[in-house]
């Protein structure tokens, strides 16, 4: 399996020809979605999901097929049906090849005068685990975590325990694009120091690894 970052939210994963996305959003590069079999979208805000992008990911392919939850899919009604698949916590399916377990219900609150969003986390394979904008603990081994590091309702000591929790070996950076330089290193340095047992490391956009 080959993870690659494609900016703040999204990655793509590659295993035996098939490439699957998640959270293609407004700060994705542009070509996140080229070559995709499958999309994975976990909430409605913009920097995971863009309307727009997926309609014509969609029309330029016709085997593509997308699965979020109820929010989401009742934005991309026009794609038609049979391709557009609604799932929530405790579903698992297959997409693109990839074996998916779905965890979570809500985004994380950002304020209380805020309503709250719904939010789905996907487990794919057993070993990759990207949580949208929440701080859900899959009740299984995670190999791979995917480390939402910044954003308008975390901080960094929630961030440090939610990577403990999941006790991933491996972590990468997510939601990362409100960061500076200065302000990635500041969330290296803090998970370095407070997560044992956990190598954490940033892809740059367009950098990818092998997993296991």
């Amino acid at each position: 399996m080959r993870l690659t970052k494609m900016g703040h939210a999204c990655v793509r994963l590659e295993k035996d020809g098939r490439t699957l996305v998640l959270d293609p959003g407004v700060f994705t590069e542009p070509e996140a979605l080229d070559g995709a079999d499958a999309v994975l979208v976990t909430h409605e805000h913009f920097d995971h999901f863009e309307e727009s992008r997926l309609r014509a990911a969609a029309e330029a392919n016709p085997a593509l097929q997308i699965w979020t939850n109820a929010a989401v899919a009742e934005q991309l009604t026009a794609i038609g049906a049979g391709r557009v698949h609604t799932v929530g916590h405790g579903d698992a399916f297959t997409a693109a090849g990839f074996e998916v377990e779905v965890y979570g219900e809500w985004h994380a609150v950002i304020h209380p005068d805020i309503p709250k969003v719904g939010n789905i986390g996907f487990a794919l394979d057993g070993e990759v685990f990207h949580p949208g904008d929440a701080l859900t603990v899959p009740d299984r081994p995670i190999g791979t975590l995917l480390l939402p590091v910044h954003a308008p309702w975390s901080k960094t000591a929630e961030v440090t325990d939610y990577a403990a929790a999941v006790g991933a070996a491996r972590a990468y950076a997510l939601h990362d694009a409100m960061l500076s330089p200065i302000g990635l290193a500041g969330i290296e340095r803090f998970v370095a120091m407070l997560v044992k047992g956990t190598t954490y490391e940033r892809l740059a956009p367009g950098e990818g690894v092998e997993l296991p």
